[in-house]
């Protein structure tokens, strides 16, 4: 039977115009696997916490919280493929909760997988990221500003801050390739050390 993959796009919300990225998971994959993609094609360095919110309920490292009040489940349980059976298609996912990066996830289709392609895979997507740590939406419109004017009095220190300039349009697809290759890598190799492991229990 062939593997099924979901086609998913990740549109980081309140931004114009629009940062997104569209990937491709095995709707076998965990929200936690779908977190770590989101990180690669986003190229967020995973430094903070995350959650993903669908309906009453909430996943990412598992903890209780009466701030949050709501109990966080561990996203390493729950699949794509639950989520697609219950016919939820679109929530939200947040990452860092200072900056508040809210996204919207949309299953946008599930399709027989390509043999020939490694999974996880980055397919499109439009305009960088924020970096980390840059302050939330306010801090990026900043950092922004000052990026595309030359004579910005603080240009200087965000270039050495971001550690060159910023290019809001380049959204470097190589090094987002590169990285959903580790993540399809260590896949493959779960495949095989499972596989290893029933053939010795039989």
């Amino acid at each position: 039977m062939t593997d099924q993959i979901a086609r998913i796009r990740i549109t980081l919300e309140d931004m114009k115009p629009a940062i997104w990225r569209r990937v491709e998971l095995p709707v076998t994959n965990s929200l936690k696997t779908l977190h770590l993609a989101i990180q690669a094609c986003m190229l967020f360095e995973n430094y903070h916490l995350f959650r993903f919110d669908i309906g009453d309920a909430a996943y990412g490292i598992r903890f209780d919280d009466d701030d949050f009040m709501i109990r966080t489940r561990d996203a390493a349980h729950m699949r794509i493929s639950k989520l697609v059976e219950r016919g939820i298609t679109s929530f939200t996912y947040t990452y860092d909760f200072g900056d508040d990066w809210r996204h919207r996830i949309e299953i946008e289709e599930i399709a027989s997988a390509n043999p020939g392609i490694d999974y996880p895979r980055f397919v499109d997507g439009e305009r960088r990221a924020p970096p980390e740590d840059v302050g939330g939406t306010p801090g990026f419109e900043e950092f922004l500003n000052a990026m595309a004017k030359p004579r910005h009095p603080e240009r200087a220190s965000m270039v050495q801050w971001y550690g060159g300039v910023f290019n809001p349009t380049d959204i470097s697809p190589d090094e987002i390739n590169a990285r959903m290759a580790k993540l399809a890598k260590r896949r493959v190799q779960g495949k095989a050390a499972y596989a290893d492991a029933k053939s010795r229990d039989s």
